[in-house]
């Protein structure tokens, strides 16, 4: 009976360690593949390419706005204005798509990270700014080729969009002033009297 009670411990024990070993086996091919590398046919991913857009060379891109108003002011100098202005349109462009995502994406993060909207919204400003000053060079270069109809709206744009007491703003507004669509220079003279 001993012996019986024996052989019966050692098949538990046998069945144990069989189905220990089962399960050892069964799992070491997932541990193996997971600790195997790439084969050299693949190439390893590269962290580089997983941000495309900061890239230089797409257009969807503050930097890619910025290479078309720098292409912009390299024909405007060789007086090429048509060009200057297809650059300066597409810049813009450029510009206020970036400006409306940024915006468009802060605000569906507003109230969920904080973090997040108030990036995208600081974004959003700072394409909009570049955005106007791609219209106010192409504002400028509608005014080389004598052509101000073209070049008033865009200036009133930018009043409206800088307001008048930033830099920018006052600039537009001083083309505006120069062109005779305005009669009162801003900010005025402090000799001159104030409007009544």
């Amino acid at each position: 009976m001993l012996l019986f009670g024996i052989k019966r411990s050692l098949s538990f024990v046998g069945l144990l360690s069989l189905s220990a070993a089962a399960t050892l086996i069964m799992l070491r091919p997932a541990a193996v593949q997971a600790q195997t590398p790439p084969p050299p046919s693949e190439p390893a991913p590269d962290n580089a390419d997983l941000r495309p857009l900061s890239q230089d060379g797409t257009v969807l891109s503050v930097q890619g706005g910025q290479r078309l108003m720098q292409e912009a002011g390299t024909a405007a100098s060789a007086q090429n204005y048509d060009l200057a202005v297809q650059k300066l349109q597409d810049a813009r462009q450029v510009f206020n798509q970036l400006s409306n995502f940024y915006q468009d994406l802060g605000a569906s993060f507003a109230g969920i990270d904080l973090r997040i909207a108030d990036a995208q919204r600081q974004q959003a400003i700072a394409t909009a700014q570049l955005r106007d000053e791609a219209t106010y060079q192409l504002a400028l270069v509608h005014r080389a080729q004598n052509k101000p109809e073209l070049s008033v709206p865009l200036l009133i744009q930018i009043v409206r969009s800088q307001n008048p007491t930033r830099d920018l703003g006052k600039k537009a507004y001083q083309q505006l002033y120069e062109l005779g669509f305005v009669d009162a220079p801003y900010p005025r003279d402090q000799d001159a009297p104030a409007p009544r």
